[in-house]
């Protein structure tokens, strides 16, 4: 059913929170999987949205977004139905070919994206099966990943987590770019893991000031940053970003959350289980350089728009390779109770 625009003093819909201060993480749902002698990285599934009446004159209605990619093809999800289950609705279908099936081809029209988005009827939205899922943002131009982002990593390392000039940057290759439940075929016996927040940029961001950063960021997602440590530790000086891009060494998704769902986008919280134990758990209000100085230092640096950005990484436990039979897992995220601020 189309969508008729509100006459002047007509009241529109505008999305809230709900009662107890939770968006979208009333239904919420866990797909665990264990591939056998390979590495599976999951993650929390949350769906829901609530609406009320407002006067014309209050700001423009902008439903909070989840894109995601599903067999390739730019979804947008929707609540689920008493089963909890995920579903959504092909956004080339829906929009008769306005906007592309591929979702990078959206970043580059964010703008117009969003704004049609909100008027998406969810009736008839299909039913999504997980192993589906690929990474909502596969094809970055840029890709910034920021190093001992926490101070107690940092000290961890035995490095001062004193802020310089510019933050310690440095990139994942695309080729090391996953799928959220891709298996990881472990090159070595040397592979580790950190938790990651993925920034995806969907405005141009050149010399944003930091209080304006959010507003270029299309949304945020979960990561797993696998580094293999003996490559990075190989020559004279560390060799991150080879040592990073294996294949499948950056899962990210299962899909991308838009910072107008987030309590405090500021404030989030990032865990990370290795075989049901908690190995990472932290805040990003405890990082040394928060999402909005990476944007703004960054975009004075290196411009453009479609970039993905990586602060990483939490506070963890020793260090210790993965080997065969290991289920790693990052939840409470992005894609899952970001969207309460816990």
């Amino acid at each position: 059913m189309r969508r008729r625009r509100p006459a002047e003093g007509e009241p529109r819909l505008r999305a809230r929170r709900s009662p107890a201060g939770v968006l979208a993480a009333t239904c919420s749902r866990q797909f665990d999987r264990l591939v056998d002698e390979r590495q599976v990285w999951d993650v929390d599934a949350s769906v829901n949205t609530m609406v009320e009446w407002q006067p014309a004159n209050e700001k423009v209605w902008r439903r909070p977004v989840r894109l995601a990619s599903v067999s390739e093809r730019a979804t947008l999800l929707v609540a689920g139905d008493e089963r909890n289950e995920l579903r959504g609705v092909d956004v080339a279908w829906a929009s008769k070919g306005r906007f592309d099936s591929d979702i990078c081809a959206l970043y580059p029209v964010w703008d117009s994206f969003r704004a049609w988005a909100a008027t998406v009827d969810a009736t008839g939205a299909d039913p999504i099966d997980t192993v589906e899922l690929r990474n909502p943002a596969p094809a970055p131009t840029q890709v910034f990943a920021i190093g001992l982002n926490y101070g107690d990593h940092a000290q961890e390392s035995g490095i001062s987590a004193d802020r310089a000039l510019v933050p310690p940057t440095f990139t994942k290759f695309p080729t090391s770019f996953a799928d959220p439940f891709s298996p990881l075929a472990l090159p070595t016996d040397k592979v580790d893991w950190e938790v990651e927040l993925v920034v995806v940029i969907g405005h141009r961001a050149e010399r944003v000031p930091a209080a304006d950063a959010w507003s270029h960021v299309a949304g945020v997602a979960v990561g797993q940053d696998y580094s293999e440590r003996e490559v990075q530790l190989a020559g004279p000086v560390p060799q991150f970003s080879l040592a990073k891009s294996f294949p499948g060494f950056s899962p990210i998704g299962p899909w991308l959350v838009t910072p107008d769902e987030l309590d405090n986008a500021d404030d989030l919280e990032l865990v990370c289980e290795i075989n049901g134990e908690t190995v990472q758990k932290g805040r990003t209000s405890a990082m040394v350089w928060p999402v909005p100085d990476l944007v703004s230092v960054l975009s004075g640096i290196c411009p453009g728009t479609g970039t993905t950005k990586g602060p990483c990484s939490t506070p963890r436990k020793p260090a210790s390779a993965l080997g065969p039979l290991m289920l790693t897992k990052a939840g409470r995220s992005p894609a899952a109770l970001l969207a309460a601020g816990r």
